[in-house]
């Protein structure tokens, strides 16, 4: 748990009368306020708040620890402006969540450029395709591949991820071509559990299509689906920025290029815009620009 953002958000629902107004004037979801009263609660080890649907006052408790929460901030944001105004390097160690492929086609290569810039910041990268908790898992930030977004967290958009349908021609060679979502259901297809695991979405002419598909292998990574895509085992679905060198070298097929895939955004999220630290709004301002300066992110392969 973050304790001094902890404190700040006791120290401002207090003032402010209520969770609602306290994560409005934080920036931050009204859920993530009262995940983070809560935390600050069971650090304690006792309730600070009485809460009824009609107002919020102090208990014994919180009345005795919300002068001492007030000193500390003071404390904090004194010790802060000290800070910056003896040097405008940006430091601190940033906590950054992202699925492996993300990671290994982009994002490490990113990270490894911005520390260059800032060498007083410190990148601790955390892979896993599991939606990691940011306040419990103490994350900075999560870059997630998803049109379905986290109401309890704010979102800001990187770039879109399209994604492609492919195949190795030894695959294609021996099971033949297909030319019609609908034949996908005679092919051996290697399901994401993340995207669809057996109903694959595709649009033509504005018209939506929802395939069924299924086969002998499935897994929640789309770097293992590569690699059996590869391998001649079936057909996949996989996002461009992984499989565009294989397209251009002949080592995947793309296939129903007249059939749109849904396209995904690529979202940062965080918990709060008040509260970040400067070497990370510092990180997501680097992320979107370099993301913008490479134009296959936002257009199809060939477009």
């Amino acid at each position: 748990m973050d304790r001094l953002t902890a404190a700040r958000v006791f120290v401002e629902v207090v003032a402010s009368g209520s969770q609602s107004a306290a994560a409005e004037r934080l920036e931050m979801s009204r859920a993530m306020v009262s995940r983070y009263l809560g935390e600050l609660e069971n650090w304690v080890g006792a309730r600070l708040l009485h809460r009824t649907t009609r107002r919020l006052s102090l208990t014994g408790m919180g009345e005795e620890l919300l002068p001492r929460c007030r000193a500390m901030l003071a404390l904090a944001d004194e010790l802060q402006s000290a800070g910056q105004r003896g040097s405008d390097l940006l430091s601190g160690t940033l906590r950054i969540a992202s699925s492996q492929s993300f990671a290994q086609a982009w994002l490490a290569r990113a990270v490894a450029a911005f520390v260059e810039l800032h060498p007083g910041v410190a990148i601790d990268l955390q892979v896993s395709n599991l939606a990691v908790n940011l306040v419990e898992e103490r994350i900075d930030l999560a870059v997630r591949i998803t049109n379905q977004l986290d109401p309890n967290l704010i979102a800001r958009r990187l770039a879109t991820c399209h994604s492609v349908l492919c195949a190795a021609p030894r695959y294609l060679a021996r099971h033949g071509t297909p030319q019609r979502p609908e034949q996908l259901s005679q092919h051996n297809c290697l399901t994401y559990a993340y995207f669809g695991r057996s109903l694959w979405q595709f649009s033509h002419g504005g018209e939506p299509i929802g395939v069924p598909v299924g086969g002998t292998i499935s897994a929640n990574e789309s770097t293992v689906l590569l690699e059996a895509t590869l391998a001649g085992a079936g057909i996949s679905l996989q996002p461009l920025y992984s499989v565009a060198a294989q397209l251009r070298s002949g080592q995947l097929v793309a296939l129903l290029p007249d059939y749109e895939v849904e396209a995904l955004g690529i979202h940062a999220l965080y918990g709060s815009r008040r509260q970040m630290l400067p070497a990370l709004r510092a990180l997501l301002d680097f992320l979107v620009e370099r993301l913008a300066a490479e134009p296959h992110w936002d257009r199809q392969l060939g477009a």
